[in-house]
């Protein structure tokens, strides 16, 4: 892992790529923002739930995107490789970690097969692209955690867009809906109960 990301060919375009082209982090910088935010949730489901293996949940967390930095373009704006249209993100990146993983004298065979399963079942289901179903323990949590961080930023990127409502979001078309602007809502709802109390 250390030495994928000590090449400075990837280690630039880690730091700079968006995650997606539009369903999440789908900005500049935005596939490294992704993977922080996915170590910090490896590490408190892992002290949650002690039978885990938390340097696989690290690996596959750095790891699991890192085939986006050739599936997509985002020199002018965010857009796919020819390359990334033909082969997805999980055969490029399988095949860059594998290239890796070969490179190291005594790499364990056992664990070379559970790092390739974590990279091509992280999408967790076969209609989301995974051609596998998460089998090992920590390829389950992971694919929850991975799904988990890309509906909130969507979220996220919903609520933050002027919609003209104050009680709502504007749609989400990666979350097929809209958000109650719950904070607002509230707020609303407490000066309602402060005038009921003072009319009283």
């Amino acid at each position: 892992m250390t030495e994928i990301l000590a090449d400075e060919k990837i280690s630039v375009r880690y730091k700079r790529a968006p995650a997606a082209k539009v369903m999440h982090h789908a900005y500049l910088g935005g596939l490294l923002e992704h993977v922080v935010g996915l170590c910090g949730l490896a590490k408190a489901v892992a002290a949650h739930y002690p039978e885990l293996n938390l340097d696989l949940l690290l690996t596959v967390a750095i790891l699991h995107d890192i085939g986006k930095l050739d599936e997509l373009c985002y020199i002018r704006a965010i857009g796919y490789t020819t390359d990334g249209q033909l082969l997805g993100h999980i055969v490029m990146e399988l095949e860059t970690v594998l290239h890796a993983i070969d490179k190291i004298p005594g790499f364990p065979p056992e664990l070379k097969t559970v790092v390739q399963h974590l990279l091509i079942s992280h999408h967790g289901q076969y209609e989301f692209g995974s051609p596998k179903l998460p089998m090992i323990r920590e390829a389950l949590v992971f694919h929850y955690l991975d799904d988990l961080d890309s509906k909130m930023a969507a979220a996220r990127a919903a609520l933050a867009i002027e919609s003209g409502d104050e009680e709502w979001s504007a749609y989400s078309g990666a979350l097929q809906r809209k958000f109650l602007r719950l904070d607002h809502f509230l707020k609303n709802a407490n000066n309602d109960a402060e005038k009921a109390k003072q009319g009283a």
